[in-house]
């Protein structure tokens, strides 16, 4: 197990962590940023399996959110504004007339304290921020930790944790763009995803949810037994059409599977399965990933990722019977999410 770190833009820090089965991952203090992940293919090739920016300046505008840690809310807060007691609150609407992953000032943006830690069998990273009472809009003063964790089973782990000294909304994820194939060598069109996930969330034409939740049956939304992400890129289902030709939606996880996701790139053999305690996620598959990026392995192009934001529903702001982004004053906020990587032969 091994911990490097390296000034770079900025006057940014990059973390790279590394474990004894050629595992490494590089993130910055800045945006809690990954940018790389190396690991082997089923032939021991080692390869960055994330999509990150060739020059570490250009995450300083990063629209796209490559590798970014994402808040106070992830996801879209429909018109901008919340109600909680009472009392509305107006953050920014910086995606026409909605609020995206934190707007502006989210977390994304932000310096973190890091603290670099080792043991016998793991190397990790310890972030921490105090997003001030109305930053961005949002109510109460949030004390923030958020840890990165590799381990020698090749798992990266990432806790969130918080405290707020208001009731406010907040669900934290990682925007982190996979490509099992390996330097970006092909789309993510083959890559064959599993979800353990009986309905998810409908949007309109905006990508906001109405308030609908949708029978995955019969639909290329029915990830129960695995299917290819082209399915829904090539699909005329008008979900798949609403997002740009693919997937953004919010899968709602079943609570009795404990393996949420499973990620499987046949040519190269590299896997991911993916375990959270939270309520659900949002596979995003690049439909709208802005071209011409100069990226760490080329230039980027629409599905060159897919990511997996494992969150609760900003949708429970405005819609019942969703997994609710409202965190209560005092109450402690404690998630993980774990990725495990590996090969099939």
């Amino acid at each position: 197990m091994n911990i490097e770190t390296q000034n770079t833009v900025n006057g940014w820090k990059l973390y790279t962590l590394s474990n004894q089965h050629h595992m490494s991952v590089s993130l910055l203090n800045y945006g809690g940023i990954i940018t790389t992940i190396n690991v082997p293919d089923r032939h021991n090739n080692i390869e960055n399996v994330v999509l990150g920016f060739k020059n570490h300046a250009d995450y300083a505008q990063n629209p796209n959110f490559l590798g970014a840690l994402i808040g106070r809310v992830a996801g879209r807060i429909q018109g901008a504004s919340f109600t909680i007691e009472n009392q509305v609150f107006d953050v920014e609407a910086n995606e026409g007339t909605h609020h995206l992953h934190g707007g502006a000032s989210g977390f994304h943006q932000v310096i973190w304290a890091a603290s670099p830690f080792q043991t016998k069998d793991t190397v990790g990273v310890v972030l921490t921020h105090t997003s001030a009472d109305g930053e961005g809009g949002y109510p109460g003063t949030v004390e923030m930790t958020v840890t990165y964790t590799l381990t020698n089973n090749n798992e990266l782990i990432i806790d969130y944790a918080a405290t707020s000294d208001k009731t406010t909304a907040l669900t934290l994820t990682n925007h982190s763009y996979f490509n099992l194939t390996g330097n970006v060598a092909r789309t993510i069109h083959n890559h064959h995803v599993t979800i353990a996930c009986d309905e998810f969330v409908e949007l309109d034409n905006e990508l906001i949810p109405t308030g609908n939740k949708l029978d995955v049956t019969n639909t290329p939304f029915d990830f129960r037994t695995g299917r290819l992400i082209a399915d829904g890129i090539n699909s005329t289902f008008t979900q798949n059409i609403v997002a740009g030709h693919g997937y953004d939606h919010y899968f709602i996880l079943n609570p009795k599977q404990t393996e949420a996701i499973r990620v499987e790139d046949e040519v190269s053999g590299r896997v991911i399965t993916i375990k959270t305690d939270q309520p659900g996620v949002v596979m995003y598959t690049s439909n709208n990933l802005t071209e011409g990026l100069e990226l760490a392995e080329g230039t980027s192009k629409r599905y060159d990722g897919v990511c997996f934001e494992t969150q609760a529903s900003p949708a429970s702001l405005h819609h019942e019977d969703f997994p609710t982004v409202l965190l209560e004053a005092h109450v402690p906020y404690d998630k993980q999410t774990v990725f495990s990587f590996s090969v099939v032969k």
